[in-house]
């Protein structure tokens, strides 16, 4: 059964993906070529804070987890590239399913043991485990491993999970579909753990006492929500070929000060990031500051987005999208609200950004964009109703109501067209952003904005894509108020009428109550096999997972249930759980559950190009190669863009500065403005 959830936004590409059986070379290693004894001093994000190392929980940890003091089969180099650490290469069976990992022989933990294939197994394994019901699945190449998602769930034993140790220096995933794993071997939940340490002490395993480690650095000392201190591990063997750790010898990660630049100027940080407009201000105007002041792309791109309200307005005409997208000038937004902290763009990335130059943007022309209003009926936006605008609230992001007030004036100028300026709390903002059909939302955009976690094909588009992960939620004004059946009611008003009532517990104990579940269910899944078998071969890959249950075995198994439950409440339960195979119902927070009911609906009634951009995204899951990446997202984003449904106004830029003769500073473009990869700091 198709699920429509709320996402966000796990990552973007791979941007330098080795061959299928090999391995790239960089620079030479500075392995173990160290200078005189140094320290540096680092500051982390005080929110959120870093109670612990586990690489299997979300948060700050992964800043200094992943590179530093835990190192996976692939990592990212000193510029941001994916290149092999523990791993000497990999193989890819033809049809991208199983993925083979072949690992060095001379990687060792911090205490001299030997890392192997088996570490990886257990700590994967760990992550997935259905004991860990807080691990971050999704933030692991776990998420794509075959019956992953059953185990963690408690359903299938962990023999049946598609993962297997080949022997010592070979490891072995087979994935649900075909999908490009590379970029998932880079993050936190993707390192290796030594087992002996956490099986021994299970709750403190990372501190300082107990710590066992393969990255460059090790723990010494260890202040939850404080100070950690990191000092160079004595065993760590590099990957040959790569620059794998620079010269210095300790690390003082502090919590974030709230006056990073003063800080900074009073030498108690080595590195700052610049949090706000006003500090990179003061920065610019003080040249020995200046001169110290660095700046790098983030893959994050701020957009207007199309709220996909279902009341109707002018909006519904794709000549008066295109206007707004057509008469607003991003220079304004970046110079001015912005001061410059930011890039312009009107596509969906950046330069370097892989597709940034197979985008198709509409161009700022604000005589056309009158004409386009014209034409749509609403001359000098006459008759045109006040629009909405969401935003964050102030306390959220203090940029966020500002660059509205700048977009209302400029289309106010530009089109005589007004907005409703709706700062939003973070939930509500959440679910307009990410998530499908919200009730009660008005017609308008949201400034929303994508940001990948890390490296992966799914958020290659950058948060275009937001728009056709849900059902129903593009298109035209009668597609979405149907679909809106699926996210608003608790359950489908159609479905309850035709078979009843979940919350009734009368409803399903009775043979005659299941009839009407039978008779749909059988018709569906007759439909849906054969619109499935219609479909391109790439997109039968991604609707059709290898290994798992049909619908027709899902119902059979439904069925078998109700008729071996022995009393009416248990007849109930079973009942329900077949209703909400065959019907929909909300998932709440701009979510819905989509049945097989829904999905036939889907499939009959689904603009055609929403069909393309909603196969396209799915295709974009299962492709293993770059060039199938690219031209898949390059066709999400032009769909977006021409549309009207997103507009991108600008990307980020992480400004930080750094001490004279400190180099190796990386900034996170991923989900963090903060700084990351510490294990590649330099002195002079």
């Amino acid at each position: 059964m198709r699920k429509a959830k709320i996402s966000a936004l796990a990552a973007a590409t791979v941007f330098s993906a080795t061959a299928l059986t090999g391995c790239s070379q960089t620079s030479a290693s500075h392995d173990n070529k160290t200078a005189s004894p140094t320290a540096v001093t680092i500051p982390l994000p005080t929110t959120p804070t870093i109670s612990t190392l586990d690489p299997s929980q979300w948060g700050a940890q992964i800043l200094i987890d992943q590179g530093t003091v835990m190192e996976g089969l692939y990592g990212y180099s000193p510029t941001g590239k994916i290149v092999p650490k523990i791993a000497t290469h990999y193989t890819v069976s033809k049809d991208g399913l199983v993925w083979t990992f072949y690992l060095r022989h001379n990687a060792k933990w911090s205490n001299g043991k030997p890392v192997t294939a088996n570490d990886f197994y257990y700590a994967w394994m760990r992550v997935a485990s259905p004991d860990n019901t807080t691990g971050a699945v999704w933030a692991s190449v776990m998420t794509y491993v075959k019956n992953v998602v059953q185990y963690h769930a408690g359903s299938v034993p962990a023999s049946q999970v598609g993962l297997k140790v080949i022997n010592p220096y070979e490891i072995q995933l087979t994935l649900s579909v075909p999908h490009n794993i590379l970029g998932a071997m880079v993050i936190s939940g993707s390192m290796p753990l030594y087992a002996p340490s956490i099986k021994a002490h299970p709750n403190d395993w990372y501190l300082p006492q107990n710590f066992v480690g393969d990255g460059p650095y090790i723990i010494k000392s260890f202040m939850p929500n404080g100070k950690i201190t990191l000092v160079r591990n004595p065993n760590y063997v590099g990957a040959p070929g790569e620059v794998n750790v620079g010269n210095v010898q300790m690390i003082n990660v502090i919590p974030g000060p709230t006056v990073p630049v003063e800080d900074f100027m009073a030498d108690r940080l080595d590195a700052a990031v610049i949090p706000t407009p006003s500090d990179y201000r003061y920065v610019v105007t003080h040249p020995q500051l200046k001169a110290q002041l660095h700046s790098q792309s983030d893959n994050q791109v701020e957009y207007l987005e199309w709220d996909k309200s279902t009341e109707a307005s002018p909006l519904e005409k794709l000549q008066v999208r295109q206007a707004i997208a057509m008469a607003i000038d991003r220079a304004p937004i970046v110079n001015n609200v912005l001061s410059g902290m930011g890039g312009i763009t009107n596509v969906f990335g950046f330069p370097g950004w892989p597709t940034y130059s197979l985008q198709k943007p509409l161009p700022y022309d604000v005589q056309k964009a009158q004409q386009l209003l014209a034409q749509a009926g609403y001359p000098g936006g006459k008759g045109m109703p006040t629009l909405y605008l969401y935003t964050q609230t102030t306390s959220d992001n203090p940029n966020s109501v500002p660059i509205a007030e700048a977009l209302a004036e400029e289309l106010k100028q530009n089109l005589d067209i007004n907005f409703k300026i709706v700062p939003e709390a973070s939930t509500m903002y959440g679910n307009i952003v990410w998530g499908g059909l919200n009730q009660g939302i008005h017609p308008g955009y949201v400034v929303g904005g994508g940001t990948p976690n890390f490296s992966d094909a799914n958020s290659l588009p950058i948060g275009a894509n937001q728009e056709v992960l849900f059902a129903g939620t593009v298109g035209p004004l009668d597609y979405r108020v149907h679909a809106s059946n699926y996210y608003y009611p608790t359950y489908d008003p159609d479905d309850v009428k035709e078979f009843g009532n979940p919350d009734n517990p009368n409803m399903g104990v009775k043979w005659s109550d299941w009839l009407p579940l039978q008779k749909a269910a059988e018709a569906d899944i007759k439909y849906l096999d054969a619109w499935t078998a219609k479909q391109p071969a790439a997109y039968q890959k991604v609707l059709v997972a290898s290994g798992q249950a049909t619908n027709a075995q899902q119902w059979t198994n439904l069925m078998n249930a109700w008729k071996q439950a022995k009393t009416p409440a248990d007849k109930h339960t079973a009942w329900v759980n077949a209703w909400k195979f065959v019907g929909d119902y909300s998932a709440g927070n701009g979510g819905a559950n989509i049945g097989l009911n829904g999905q036939v609906w889907d499939d009959e009634h689904m603009p055609h190009d929403v069909y393309l951009a909603t196969m396209w995204n799915a295709e974009l899951n299962g492709a293993i190669s770059q060039k199938a990446e690219d031209d898949l997202t390059a066709n999400i984003d032009n769909f977006m863009l021409q549309q009207g449904y997103g507009i991108p106004l600008y990307y980020f830029k992480t400004f930080y500065l750094e001490k004279p003769g400190l180099t190796g500073i990386e900034a996170n473009p991923w989900s963090w403005g903060n700084l990351f990869q510490m294990q590649y700091l330099h002195t002079n």
